[in-house]
């Protein structure tokens, strides 16, 4: 409890207030008032956009960094699993602050500064002051690295961002930087896609032409794609009208789309595309695009 009251961060589940009660005749129990997150479902989050699935890894990214540099110094996360982190808002945030430390381990050697993971084992330099230099910033990342990104980052990435995101998955799993530099190369892929800059390098030519229907809707004529933030059809985000039309193209079924004024996290626009145009009706709250050449 006192951890949350200082450790006061977007991604660190937020206490609201406590209390100390009687409980089934035990004195002065606490009870604490949190806000309420969802558990993490890692089958559940492979199967999201990976839009969605970026976002957790940069807020985990956001909170690791607050911690490396927190009030309290470096904190660690010994009991490091996907159970202690719950999702808000689409936002994941740590929950269980039970066995949090900000102790860095003493030393005398290189040898005594040695970290053991099932899959890697690392040794990190022992600093003159006798402590393990980064050992809970490192500890942190490593564990971000073989629960999270290994799973979340690359997959169905953005084909132009594939190369920086796999350069980030290898650079944490090797420790090769700490958390500042994977902080600032996390947030450069945000910029890049929000920005829309990591469509210049590809090749936008339409395969076909489209006709503009504004304020019309196309209400069924679905088929499904994945990942799609909508289970029975096809609705994508994407940067622009240039990229939803390049999507289109993509798919053989895919006859037309519809532009929504819905956006998801990052600002992007949410697009159902459609196997068909047979049936538009009227909707002052969207843009259909109809498929006139192949």
């Amino acid at each position: 409890m006192i951890l949350l009251q200082r450790l006061r961060h977007a991604n660190v589940l937020q206490l609201y207030g406590y209390c100390y009660q009687d409980s089934n005749d035990i004195p002065d129990t606490l009870t604490t008032i949190t806000e309420l997150g969802s558990p993490l479902e890692m089958i559940q989050l492979l199967q999201t956009s990976w839009e969605d699935r970026f976002r957790i890894c940069l807020s985990l990214v956001r909170l690791l960094h607050y911690l490396a540099h927190s009030p309290l110094g470096s904190v660690t996360l010994l009991d490091f699993r996907p159970r202690q982190f719950v999702i808000v808002d689409g936002e994941l945030k740590v929950t269980d602050l039970d066995d949090a430390s900000v102790e860095e381990s003493s030393c005398t050697s290189n040898s005594d500064c040695f970290m053991e993971f099932p899959a890697r084992n690392f040794t990190l330099p022992c600093s003159v002051e006798g402590r393990c230099q980064s050992m809970n910033e490192k500890r942190n990342l490593y564990n971000a690295y073989r629960f999270f990104f290994t799973y979340l980052l690359p997959h169905s990435a953005p084909s132009s961002l594939r190369p920086l995101l796999d350069k980030i998955v290898n650079a944490t799993g090797e420790l090769h930087w700490g958390i500042d530099e994977t902080a600032a190369q996390l947030e450069r892929v945000l910029d890049l896609y929000k920005s829309g800059e990591y469509l210049q390098n590809t090749t936008r030519v339409p395969k076909a032409e489209y006709r503009r229907v504004p304020e019309a809707f196309i209400p069924d004529e679905n088929y499904r794609c994945w990942p799609s933030y909508h289970h029975k059809g096809c609705l994508l985000s994407v940067f622009d009208v240039n990229e939803a039309i390049e999507i289109c193209d993509s798919y053989s079924q895919c006859k037309a789309f519809v532009l929504t004024n819905q956006t998801t996290w990052t600002g992007r626009q949410l697009v159902f595309f459609k196997m068909a145009s047979n049936h538009i009706v009227p909707d002052p709250d969207k843009i259909t695009y109809v498929k006139v050449t192949d």
